[in-house]
């Protein structure tokens, strides 16, 4: 009996160390799924401009119309915009990214996103060729406009749109708000940049086109 009971003991012992081991690491998966700011709403620390040729500035307003801080993109020649520094941390799969975006003024995309995807990268744009078109440059070479991720909406200034895309088991998916907006295999396909300047938005940045922009509350998280 007392044979039986210590039996008893180590098996419950060693039940609650593999139940403290399970606890632990779904405690670890859990607060890797937590978001992580990459702005802290009062300066550009971790980013810089873009460099785009002919860009438009870049600043922090804090408060930002009375609300939070934001980095305002100011309309360029073509391109403006500010790009991740410390492109060593970022995940290049499975993981979310998701900002706030307003048009202050301007015809065309007033967010360009540029993020990893495994080795690549690619574009959402919001707002592109005379302000409503929606989609990923590039899938198989053929830009947000004419693959078939491209999508029409009216974007109205002075309003936020939150944006949200999703790398994760072989597909890229985006929201605009609540609204998923892209939903695509990506397995086997080319996923690339358009050519130009937007390189320079690599591994991560968001740029305007001939367009005045706001961006806050940029957060990243592992999927």
């Amino acid at each position: 009996m007392k044979y039986s009971l210590r039996i008893l003991r180590w098996a419950l012992l060693g039940f609650g160390v593999v139940a403290g081991t399970f606890a632990a690491e779904a405690a670890k998966s859990e607060a890797e799924k937590k978001w992580r700011s990459l702005f802290d709403g009062k300066t550009l620390a971790g980013w810089m401009p873009s460099d785009f040729e002919g860009g438009g500035a870049v600043k922090v307003e804090n408060p930002f119309r009375g609300g939070p801080g934001a980095i305002v993109i100011v309309a360029g020649e073509t391109l403006s915009g500010f790009t991740w520094t410390k492109g060593g941390e970022l995940p290049r799969d499975n993981y979310e990214i998701t900002l706030e975006a307003m048009k202050l003024s301007g015809s065309d995309f007033f967010c360009g996103l540029t993020f990893p995807v495994g080795k690549a990268a690619c574009s959402l744009i919001v707002g592109g060729w005379g302000g409503m078109v929606i989609g990923l440059s590039s899938i198989d070479h053929i830009d947000a406009s004419e693959n078939e991720t491209t999508q029409g909406r009216e974007f109205k200034d002075g309003r936020w749109y939150r944006v949200r895309v999703r790398v994760a088991g072989d597909k890229i998916e985006a929201w605009i708000d609540d609204e998923q907006l892209v939903d695509v295999e990506i397995k086997g396909r080319t996923i690339s940049l358009r050519g130009g300047d937007i390189q320079k938005s690599l591994p991560l940045g968001v740029a305007t086109y001939m367009t005045s922009a706001a961006v806050r509350d940029i957060r990243l998280r592992r999927w």
